[in-house]
């Protein structure tokens, strides 16, 4: 059985700032800017809102971040809510963005020309390299790539390996229960022998 899901439709963040946001996201990270509009009235504090902040007349602006996939920021009313931790249960830690080699000098030479502070590129598992950054909102950002990549063929579960027996191995430390333990494993048991 495959997954129901295809990748991600749009990850909605939020900004007090949303022109200072465009001019990171766009101009900083090259993401193009593909739809700017406005939450409909009535659906920011009434009974019909929709999962969105809770603010009439919101900025509701998607930018284009490859492979078919969206990033999207609600403008919240400047001084109407904290900034939030990252670290809180239920936050965003941080977003990664997949990339290729040769994309990854394009965004790191990218946030250099541009002064954005970042880690450069460090290794964080085998065979993966990641750059980690904040954007002017404070959201920890990060684009990963596996250096045998190429732009048109970016393998991202295979940039996570991982055997069945070390899966398991730290999935015991949850529950041991071997119904559980097996239904928790399906990802490794769809897979052919070589590759467990």
């Amino acid at each position: 059985m495959t997954s129901a899901f295809r990748g991600v439709h749009h990850l909605a963040l939020n900004t007090d700032d949303m022109k200072m946001t465009i001019d990171f996201y766009a101009g900083v990270l090259g993401m193009p800017l593909i739809h700017a509009m406005r939450v409909p009235a009535g659906l920011g504090t009434g009974p019909h809102n929709r999962g969105n902040p809770p603010f009439e007349n919101l900025r509701h602006y998607f930018f284009d971040m490859g492979g078919d996939s969206t990033v999207a920021f609600f403008e919240i009313p400047k001084g109407a809510k904290a900034h939030g931790d990252r670290d809180t249960i239920a936050a965003m830690q941080h977003v990664a963005f997949a990339t290729s080699p040769e994309g990854a000098t394009d965004l790191l030479e990218r946030l250099e020309r541009h002064g954005v502070e970042n880690s450069g590129a460090i290794e964080t598992l085998p065979g993966l390299m990641s750059v980690y950054f904040f954007d002017p909102n404070g959201i920890r950002l990060e684009f990963a790539w596996r250096p045998v990549d190429v732009a048109a063929d970016i393998h991202v579960l295979d940039s996570v390996p991982q055997t069945e027996r070390e899966a398991l191995a730290e999935l015991r430390t949850l529950n041991d229960d071997p119904v559980w333990l097996q239904s928790a494993l399906a990802f490794w048991q769809r897979r052919p022998v070589g590759r467990r």
